[in-house]
């Protein structure tokens, strides 16, 4: 069976038309040659997992690391109880490190402390234990709140001194945003503003959008499965109209290989293109679904609301703008400042 263009879940390069999402991420292996904590965050359907999961089986079977992706997001549904939520992540880490990992590099049992230190307590034994450094990616961090979150990222910070040999070499923290905009109560805040308590940390790097090239990189690779022709011009409408996203990049062929020209000896032309973003945009899947949730948050309708609208921002704050930067919503353009990501983004945000 021919690959596919994926818009759910994390690509496999034997069933997925896929890029290097590493490639994206130059810095990463240096990162963790030098023992560094990081954060990695970008929005969402861009790559992120898909990225981390290829690097930490790339570090594992390298022979000199032993690395894995858990998830903090079975945590969130107890984000003002530490213990309990400590308890369901490990427990959702040991049952990910059992399918990912060899039996020789899995963790010996958890290590069950006093609420508060499980986390740090559970990384230390298996360090401890471990043949080789470990190399931790912890996705979906942000989907933690409150006194959970701070617990996490504490616990973290105290364990950093002892590694690598009671601890894990390097750590790299998965989400959407940056440490700073992680949401916290304490404060009277509903984030972080800050580093800390995770100011061990050496970079924030962000997962770029695919470039022109890349995309008809991708699309060759339909071509080169299936002997169905993009010209030129339908692989240079998607760049302008995505931006370079990657969900919406795969949407739209997706639609256009699938539904709208399945006879594979019809060559895709730019007008199938144009018709594929407006039945993406009449559809309203789930990816562009999401994005009007994000614009109930007030910070972001601030920003959003105006531009839409042609006016000049008010006093936004510059951090607001990161946010929705970091979002995936708007873009800086060299030329006019602050936009809207993409064309497509811009027909749905209304």
């Amino acid at each position: 069976m021919s690959r596919w263009f994926n818009i759910a879940g994390p690509c496999k390069a034997d069933k997925h038309y896929m890029l290097s999402a590493t490639a994206r991420l130059p810095d990463l292996e240096q990162f963790i040659e030098q023992e560094s904590y990081f954060v990695v965050h970008a929005p969402r359907q861009t790559g992120k997992t898909t990225a981390m999961l290829a690097l930490a089986k790339q570090l594992t079977e390298s022979g000199r690391y032993t690395a894995v992706m858990v998830s903090a997001e079975v945590g969130s549904a107890f984000n003002h109880d530490v213990g309990v939520a400590e308890v369901a992540m490990l427990e959702t880490w040991r049952n990910t490190i059992a399918v990912r990992l060899p039996k020789d590099l899995q963790p010996p049992a958890w290590f069950y402390s006093g609420p508060g230190q499980r986390i740090r307590a559970s990384l230390q034994v298996w360090a401890q234990a471990s043949s080789r450094p470990l190399v931790i990616f912890i996705d979906e961090i942000d989907s933690l709140q409150d006194e959970t979150l701070i617990s996490v990222l504490r616990q973290l910070r105290d364990g950093y001194p002892n590694r690598p040999h009671n601890f894990p070499l390097s750590v790299g923290l998965i989400g959407l945003r940056d440490v700073r905009d992680y949401k916290v109560a304490s404060g009277g805040s509903d984030r972080l503003n800050t580093a800390s308590p995770f100011n061990i940390k050496v970079s924030s790097l962000t997962l770029r959008n695919f470039n022109a090239s890349e995309v008809a990189e991708l699309y060759q690779q339909h071509t080169e499965d299936t002997g169905q022709v993009f010209t030129q011009q339908a692989k240079a409408t998607a760049f302008d109209l995505t931006q370079g996203q990657p969900w919406l990049v795969n949407a739209l062929a997706k639609e256009v290989v699938e539904k709208m020209v399945k006879d594979r000896s019809i060559t895709i032309t730019h007008e199938h293109i144009l018709n594929a973003k407006e039945i993406l945009i009449a559809r309203q899947n789930t990816h562009l679904d999401s994005l009007a949730e994000r614009l109930r948050e007030p910070r972001i309708k601030a920003i959003i609301e105006p531009m839409l609208a042609g006016l000049e921002l008010g006093d936004v704050p510059n951090d607001d703008i990161q946010f929705v930067i970091d979002l995936g919503l708007c873009k800086m353009d060299p030329q006019g400042g602050l936009t809207i990501a993409n064309p497509i983004y811009r027909e749905v945000l209304p």
